[in-house]
């Protein structure tokens, strides 16, 4: 595989929107076969790092689909979108600097913890299967814009998972994976049982 190739393949994959603000890289020494970086408030896009080594050892229905839901994912987690949790974060930085001025130290405490409870919160809900899930409908969606079928694109991620899973190292599946299987194969038809919203919700 011609790395520079692969990543103007997978490149030509995504959407305008995407493509303008997604940066490739190559990262032979990380364990994971695809990683990510949070995007930052003062960031319009994510950086996508690769093990090709790795990588290379999947079909490419298997790549396309993992490469989908990973951008996807931190498009949906990114910092500035609007939530509670965001505005109490912000709230709390605001409240921090007035008290600051005022040299209140109670104050100052009291911004910093709610602070603290903002930006866990945050996490947590970004970790979340429920986000996770969304991450590869919308994948999915994205997919059937590249000639792919909706149950083709499905049955994609869903062997997709567990293939990265083992590269990686990793024979026991992560509950936000079984979550996210559960779900793929009700979109692929190979199971009747959907997930209901209260089961994702698990922030």
């Amino acid at each position: 595989m011609n790395i520079n190739e692969e990543i103007a393949r997978l490149r030509d994959l995504l959407p305008a929107s995407w493509r303008m603000y997604t940066a490739i890289k190559s990262k032979p020494e990380q364990p994971e076969l695809i990683s990510s970086l949070a995007i930052l408030p003062w960031q319009k896009g994510a950086q996508i790092n690769i093990n090709f080594r790795l990588w290379r050892q999947l079909p490419e229905s298997h790549r396309d689909m993992l490469l989908l839901h990973e951008i996807s994912w931190r498009q949906k987690t990114k910092w500035l979108q609007t939530g509670a949790y965001q505005g109490i974060a912000a709230a709390a930085a605001i409240g921090g600097i007035v008290e600051a001025v005022q040299g209140d130290v109670t104050g100052i405490a009291i911004a910093f913890l709610l602070g603290t409870i903002g930006i866990n919160q945050i996490l947590r809900t970004n970790k979340s299967s429920q986000v996770q899930v969304l991450a590869d409908n919308e994948a999915i969606e994205i997919a059937q814009k590249r000639g792919y079928t909706e149950v083709e694109a499905a049955r994609a991620m869903l062997d997709a998972i567990p293939a990265a899973a083992k590269l990686a190292g990793r024979n026991t599946p992560e509950f936000t994976e079984l979550i996210r299987c559960q779900n793929l194969r009700a979109i692929a038809g190979l199971s009747k049982t959907t997930i209901p919203d209260d089961t994702i919700n698990d922030v």
